[in-house]
Parts: C-alpha cells; sequence; structure tokens
C-alpha cells in the first residue's frame, strides 16, 4: 500500500506531495482519527437527531433480520450449506440441512460454525469470508476470517464433520493471500512472505508450495511474478469427480489482463489463450474458458468477444497450447453472458438480453452442444444460486425491482419449480417500473430504468435518487431491494439505475468505450441520464440526488464537480476521489487499467481532466454530500473521502462526513452496521430532496 506522508514530504513514488495540504489524513495517526471522530460526532448528531432517523433503523433491522428471507444456499456432497446473520448471530452462522428439509417452510439446520462464539472466545471481531473445500469429499476446507472486514485474512483448516477447526492444521497468519488445495496434504499459498513480495497494488505475487506440518518459512517456492503485476493467485482445475486435471497459477498483469501458466514438473507451460479470459469448469470430457476479447485461435478460426469456447480435455492435457478450442456459444446483438457454471454433465449460463435475463442448460454429446431454455420467468434479473457437482441439479434466483426474490429449483432432467420466495417487504401496488434512454454527448443511447408512483406528477417535484456504477464492465440490473422500497419509494419517492458505458450490461465492449483515455464518456452517460429526468419532468434539481458506491463513488464525486447545477444531493460512498493519487492508495496500483496511470503525462492529463478532488474549487456552490467509508477499508481506504471533506472544510461547503470504524470496503461489518448506514443515507436524502 502507498503511504502518505506529512505536509511538505515526498510520496513512496517521489511524487512531490507539498502541493496537498491534506495528505496527514492518508494514515490513520492519532491527528486522523481525532478528526475522523470529530466528523463522525457531527454528522450523527445532525443526522441521528431527525425522528426519521430511528424509524429507518428500525425498518432497515427488521428486513436485515428477517427470518423469512430466503437463505441461500451452495450444494455439497453433504448437504445444502448457507451462511446465515440475524439479531442472534450477528457475525452469522455456517449451517447445512438437506434437500429434503430445505424445501419445506422451516428447513432444520445443523450448525456447522459459529463466528459469533468463536468472535467472543478469541475476543476478535471476525467477519465470514468463506471457505475453500478440498475435493471430492468437501470435508476438509481453509476457511478465510477477518478481523473486522478488511479484505487481509488468516486462513484457518477445518473438519466440516468434526465441526472444528483442525489440530495442528494449515493455520495462515493474516495477509492479503489467496490459497488452493493440491492435494490433502498440500496447498499453494500467495501472501506477503516478507519484504519485496507485495505488488505496488497491495497484493502478493510470489507463490509457494506448503504441506502439512512445515511452517510459513520451510515452504517452497514455485512461481514468481513481478512487483509491477496486480497479483498472483493460483487455482486447480478440478472436474465435478473432484480429479485434478492441473495446477495454474494465474499472474494478473492489470486488472482485466492475465497470463495463466500451468506449473509442471517438466517445465512451466504459459498457456497460448486471450489475456482477458477465464476457466469456467469441465464438463462431458470438455474444459470450457470464457474469452472477453475477441481470438483469432488459429488461421480462419475466429471467436468473438465474449463468447464460450471448449477444448477436449484429453487433448488439452496433452499439450494445452496444441488443443483446438471450438465454440459452445455466442451473444447476439444487445446481449452479454452473465453467468457460467456446470453440474456434473451439464453446462448451465444465464444471459442479459437488453439488461433482461434468460438461462439455459446445455449439453455435450456426439461432438456438439445441445441448447436447452430453461422457463424462467422473463424480464426479471435470472442468476445462477448453485449448481451441483454429483447431480444435474440447480437453482437460479430471479428477481426484478419490484417482485420479491424467488429461488428456483431445477433438476437437470428439465423439472422446474419455485421452491422459496420472499414475502413483500415494501407496498409496491402503486409502484411501476419503466425503462427510458438517453442521448449522451457523443450520440449513444443509454438506457435506464426509473421506479416510480403510477400517478407521478410530470412536474419535476417527485424526490428522486439516480444510481449508477460505470466501470470494471459490471452489470447494473434489475434487483428487488427491501429496503430501498421501504425506506425510500414508500414515501412516494423515485428511484433510478443507469446502464451507463464503462459497465457489462452489454458485454466487454460496453466497458472499454469507456475506460481509460474515454472514461469521461461514463460521467457524459451520467448526466445525460440527469439531464432527461429533468428534461421529462420526472424531476428537477432541486429534487434529483445521485448515489454510487466505490467507482460509483468516483461517478458521483465527478457528476456534483462537473454539472453541480443538477443535483441537491449526493450519497458518495467508499469513494475513490483522489484519482492524481490513487495508484499510491490502498490497491489503487491495480485499478490503473481502468483509469490509467498517473505517473505517465499523457495519461495523467487525462485523469486530472475530471479527478474530482482537484476540481473541488472556490467560488462553485456543490450540493451538500454526505461522504460514507469505512476505517477497515483497506482496498479503496477511507482516505479518499477524509480528502474530500476536508477539501469540502476548507472551501466552507456544507457536508457530512461519517467513518465507520469496521466494515471494509462494505462500510458495515454486520446487519446493525448495514441498518445504521441506511437509515444515514436515507435520512440525508429525506432532508435533502423531499424537505
Amino acid at each position: 500500500m502507498g503511504a502518505a506522508q506529512p505536509q511538505g514530504a515526498v510520496s513512496a513514488a517521489g511524487q512531490p506531495a507539498a502541493d496537498d495540504p491534506y495528505t496527514w489524513l492518508e494514515t490513520d495517526s492519532d491527528r486522523a482519527m481525532a478528526w475522523v471522530r470529530n466528523e463522525n460526532q457531527r454528522t450523527l448528531g445532525a443526522l441521528q437527531a431527525d425522528p426519521r432517523y430511528q424509524t429507518m433503523v428500525d425498518h432497515a433491522l427488521t428486513i436485515l433480520q428477517a427470518r423469512d428471507r430466503i437463505p441461500g444456499v451452495q450444494f455439497r456432497p453433504d448437504g445444502l450449506y448457507n451462511f446465515w446473520q440475524d439479531a442472534d448471530h450477528v457475525q452469522g452462522l455456517l449451517r447445512r440441512t438437506t434437500l429434503a428439509s430445505y424445501r419445506t417452510e422451516d428447513p432444520q439446520w445443523e450448525t456447522v460454525l459459529d463466528v459469533d462464539a468463536l468472535s467472543r472466545a478469541e475476543h476478535v471481531n471476525w467477519v465470514y469470508h468463506g471457505m475453500q473445500c478440498l475435493p471430492p469429499e468437501m470435508r476438509r476446507c481453509l476457511v478465510s476470517l477477518s478481523n473486522g472486514g478488511r479484505d487481509a485474512d488468516v486462513v484457518r483448516e477445518f473438519d466440516t464433520v468434526e465441526k472444528r477447526f483442525v489440530d495442528g492444521g494449515f493455520n495462515l497468519p493474516e495477509s492479503k493471500q489467496d490459497v488452493t488445495w493440491v492435494d490433502a496434504d498440500t496447498i499453494l499459498v500467495a501472501r506477503d512472505w516478507g519484504p519485496g513480495t507485495m505488488t505496488d497494488s497491495s497484493y502478493p505475487f510470489v507463490i509457494k508450495r506448503l504441506r502439512r506440518g512445515q511452517s510459513i518459512d520451510q515452504a517452497e517456492e514455485v512461481f514468481r511474478g513481478t512487483r509491477e503485476d496486480v497479483s498472483a493467485a493460483p487455482f486447480v482445475l478440478w472436474d465435478n469427480d473432484g480429479r485434478s486435471h492441473g495446477v495454474l497459477v494465474r499472474r494478473g498483469l492489470d486488472f482485466f489482463h492475465s497470463q495463466i501458466t500451468l506449473l509442471r514438473d517438466g517445465g512451466n507451460v504459459v498457456l497460448n489463450i486471450p489475456q482477458k479470459s477465464n476457466f469456467v469448469g469441465i464438463v462431458s470430457g470438455r474444459l470450457l474458458l470464457q474469452l472477453s476479447e475477441p481470438w483469432d485461435a488459429a488461421p480462419g478460426l475466429h471467436f468473438a468477444t465474449d463468447s464460450l469456447v471448449s477444448y477436449d480435455l484429453a487433448e488439452w492435457e496433452r499439450d494445452p497450447n496444441a488443443a483446438r478450442p471450438s465454440l459452445v456459444w455466442a451473444p447476439g446483438p444487445r446481449q452479454t453472458l452473465d453467468g457460467a457454471s456446470t453440474t456434473h454433465g451439464k453446462l448451465i449460463i444465464s444471459i442479459l438480453d437488453n439488461v433482461r435475463g434468460r438461462a439455459f442448460a446445455m449439453d455435450y454429446a456426439n461432438g456438439a452442444w445441445r441448447t436447452t431454455p430453461i422457463a424462467l420467468p422473463a424480464n426479471a434479473t435470472i442468476q445462477i444460486a448453485t449448481t451441483a457437482d454429483r447431480t444435474d441439479q440447480a437453482m437460479f434466483s430471479v428477481t426484478d425491482y419490484l417482485t420479491p426474490t424467488t429461488l428456483w429449483y431445477y433438476d437437470g432432467a428439465g423439472q422446474l419449480e419455485q421452491i422459496k420466495s420472499t414475502p413483500p417487504r415494501f407496498d409496491a401496488s402503486n409502484e411501476v417500473v419503466e425503462q427510458f434512454e438517453a442521448t449522451s454527448r457523443d450520440g449513444t443511447r443509454i438506457p435506464y430504468f426509473i421506479i416510480h408512483r403510477r400517478d407521478m406528477p410530470l412536474d419535476g417535484s417527485t424526490p428522486t435518487l439516480l444510481n449508477g456504477y460505470g466501470g470494471y464492465q459490471v452489470s447494473m440490473v434489475p434487483s428487488y431491494s427491501a429496503t430501498m422500497g421501504r425506506l425510500w419509494l414508500e414515501q412516494g419517492n423515485s428511484f433510478v439505475v443507469a446502464n451507463l458505458r464503462g459497465g457489462g450490461e452489454f458485454g466487454p465492449d460496453w466497458h472499454e468505450a469507456a475506460q481509460g483515455r474515454t472514461k469521461q464518456r461514463t460521467w457524459d452517460d451520467y448526466q445525460a441520464v440527469a439531464e432527461d429526468l429533468i428534461r421529462r419532468r420526472f424531476t428537477s434539481p432541486r429534487r434529483l440526488g445521485v448515489i454510487g458506491g466505490s467507482q460509483g463513488g468516483l461517478l458521483v464525486g465527478t457528476a456534483i464537480t462537473q454539472r453541480p447545477d443538477l443535483f441537491h444531493a449526493a450519497i458518495i460512498q467508499v469513494p475513490l476521489f483522489d484519482m492524481l493519487r490513487f495508484h499510491l492508495l490502498g490497491a489503487g496500483a491495480s485499478w490503473i487499467g481502468e483509469y490509467g496511470d498517473p505517473r505517465i503525462p499523457e495519461q495523467r492529463a487525462w485523469i486530472e481532466a475530471y479527478s474530482p478532488y482537484q476540481h473541488l474549487r472556490a467560488g462553485v456552490t456543490y450540493p451538500m454530500p454526505f461522504i460514507e467509508t469505512s476505517t477497515a477499508d483497506d482496498r479503496v481506504t477511507p482516505f479518499h473521502g477524509r480528502k474530500a471533506a476536508a477539501r469540502l472544510a476548507e472551501l466552507h461547503q456544507p457536508y457530512y462526513y461519517y467513518e465507520n470504524v469496521e466494515g471494509g470496503h462494505a462500510a458495515a461489518a454486520n446487519l446493525q452496521e448495514t441498518a445504521r448506514r441506511l437509515a444515514l443515507e436515507y435520512t440525508y436524502a429525506s432532508q435533502r430532496l423531499v424537505d
């Protein structure tokens, strides 16, 4: 992580920091934390004093802790696993049940790991970050636990049959790290091994083999990237019978491009595949690869962006670079692959078709793929919830803005059944969803969804929040937000979601259209949607607010600095903000692939043209923002938000700033903290846009 120095010092990259009076906020020094406490006290005092605040906390907690919400599960050989949090289990329970029990209204759960009890016993606020289990039995698992929600984890070996950590098992101290099983007594580990083993992006680039019984310092190095990489991480190609077909390393050259190396005793093999691609799995003797860029695999063999291709597995294992891929699936106009997973004998895919979901089952036989549509509800978002390794069972989550989420069970033979549904959490009887398009500065049509009351007056009086992301090929798709509906829509307000370039709603090309040199297109698209909302009289600048987190926080920052006249509120969550120093803060160097490199003059120029921190200037009236961060966020870090608030204070501009001490990049470590965050946001939005 690039650390900041006191005013007048020189940064880790050798760049003068004297022109920035707030680099002292780029640390968690006593001075900086005293500033945070003062800001928190001021913000909480103002927002929590609003009589609406406590009501919103209560409503949010009721929704978040509801025992009748759908428990998401994963198929495992010994049952269906779920991680559950509620009022009695703040840190959470890892638990399991049978499929037969899960299909009932009141499943009987067996606790596997009680994270609350573990936290009490060890006096640590553990946040469960998941586990990786050894095929095929999936009994021994590597459990990742974070202190307070940061990205850095400890990793401990756990026995799901005995339901306890393994005495003398693998136990890795805290680090940003990636681990994978090789066999029952061997794991590969990428982590901080000491000075010179972490990239400029604060991720590991040295991978070592650790055998059972060895200490960390006895691990044997098997791969080394470079400090300039984003990261290096090991993974294994397992088939659904639990057999390994290769141990590999993904070397992240930047956020989007990777080099894949097959580790072999006779010499490692760098795979001749596109740098923007990833393996999906193995099914019916075929190794599946998803492409995020076009590929001329051989003379006369061309695959389009977003295609799925496959190899004959036996041929690939003999010589991966001589094996010939063939097409499995390619997108049509305004389609993109949304998800892909394998069962024992099928490939399951979900796609977006003009930002609406569809799903298919694919079988390979007699040298060809057969595609069968899965008849899930239309005009909804469809996501693959889980697939089974030993059978052809799968589950799908189906949702939209106004319909509570449902869970569908697919038996693999064509039978489909809705087995779970979320009760309505807000009154949607008078709400409608419409899709419109705005015209961006360069003439591109930008779709957006608006959720509003049927009787919304077209006089610009409706309080409206405009949400967006527009980066990293992330798609903003319709989904049921009970808290947004209860705390915002029910009050007669409207909510808008914009599908901006930079996202993935229409595939990799939609992302690449607003990346690096052309990133301004994302900001233009967002502002075009705001202008379209005002032009159609859905709302007005006095009633329009913007909301977004992380890259979306940067999006909001550009909106209020480039077009402050369009908005009256801005909720800026865990944001990037100082884009001239983002590569020095937290994991920032990993995002150079999205934005460009501030150390290169040409690229610095296009970044400086929009960096919100540098564009907070005297003589401009900004919509009073609410900036939220987390001290434990070791990905973006709270430094961006702190400096934005300090700069606004210098300009005598009103703002709110709140920094949660824990929670990591999610800005909340548990459901209570999430409820508080939501109540603060919607109280602020009500003050600014409704009052």
